[in-house]
C-alpha cells in the first residue's frame, strides 16, 4: 500500500531524515520505534504532506510525493498527531464532524456512529466541551476524529503519550481493534514494548535513518533493541 524510498526531511538547513526506506502493506500493522529526536514525528509529517521532504513516497501504486496535504487526505491517508489537539471550547461531537469536512452528511453520520462505537465515552460526553475531557478521553476523540475522514493508511503519533496505564491498555485495544477491521495502521511510539507486541512488522529509527527492520515479535525479542529501548 505505502513504498517509501530515499526519504529525506530538513527543518531549514538541519537533516532530519537520511534516505528512509519503509513499506506499509494493506491491513497491516507497522510500528515505527526509536529514541526522541530519532525522526519519527518528521516522518508521519513527510508522509501527510505537511513537512517538506524529497525521495519517493509510492501510495497504492501512485507517486504522492508532490501533492499537498488536503490531496493525501483526500486519498486515504490520514494523521492522528502527537499531543491530541482537539479543539477545547468546541463539543466532543463538533470535533469529530471537523474530520469528516471532505465527506457528505449521510457518510459523516455513519463515521460518527462507527466512532461512538469504538468509544463508548465519547458517546456519552457527545455535546461536552473537548477541553475538559480526560487525557485519556482526549487520545480517544483524536483517534475518532481522523477515523472520520475513512482513513486507508492511519498514521498514529505517540497514542499514549502521557496516559495511565489502564488508559494506555485501552487506547492499545481500540489500535488492535482497528487492525482487525483491515486498515493499515503505522504506529510511532515511545511505549516500544507495547508497540512492537501487537505490530505486525517494525522499523527502528536511529538519528534519521532506518537502524533495523524485521517482525514485531523478532524485533522485540532482539538483545539489542531490548536493551536500547525497552530497558532490559
Amino acid at each position: 500500500m505505502l513504498d517509501i524510498g530515499g526519504l529525506r526531511s530538513r527543518y531549514g538547513r538541519i537533516p532530519v531524515l537520511h534516505g528512509i526506506d519503509l513499506q506499509v502493506r494493506a491491513g497491516e500493522l507497522v510500528a515505527l520505534v526509536g529514541a526522541n529526536g530519532a525522526g519519527k514525528t518528521t516522518l508521519l509529517r513527510a508522509l501527510s504532506g505537511v513537512q517538506p521532504s524529497s525521495g519517493r513516497i509510492t501510495f497504492e501504486k501512485q507517486e504522492i510525493q508532490a501533492l499537498g496535504a488536503e490531496a493525501r487526505v483526500a486519498l486515504g491517508i490520514v494523521q492522528c498527531p502527537e499531543g491530541r489537539q482537539v479543539f477545547g471550547p468546541l463539543s466532543v461531537e463538533d470535533n469529530l464532524r471537523l474530520g469528516a469536512y471532505r465527506r457528505g452528511r449521510a457518510q459523516a453520520q455513519h463515521s460518527l456512529a462507527r466512532a461512538y462505537a469504538l468509544f463508548p465515552a465519547l458517546a456519552e460526553r457527545r455535546r461536552q466541551a473537548a477541553g475538559t475531557l480526560s487525557g485519556g478521553q482526549q487520545q480517544m476523540l483524536a483517534i475518532g476524529r481522523a477515523l472520520m475522514a475513512q482513513p486507508r493508511l492511519l498514521l498514529l503519533d505517540e497514542p499514549s503519550m502521557g496516559l495511565a496505564p489502564r488508559l494506555v491498555a485501552e487506547i492499545f485495544a481500540a489500535i488492535r481493534g482497528l487492525r482487525a477491521a483491515d486498515t493499515a495502521l503505522l504506529l510511532v511510539e515511545q511505549n516500544a514494548a507495547a508497540a512492537l507486541a501487537i505490530a505486525d512488522r517494525g522499523y527502528v529509527l536511529e538519528t534519521g535513518r532506518v537502524a533495523l527492520a524485521g517482525s514485531g515479535a523478532g524485533l522485540l525479542a532482539d538483545a539489542g533493541v531490548r536493551a536500547a529501548y525497552l530497558g532490559l
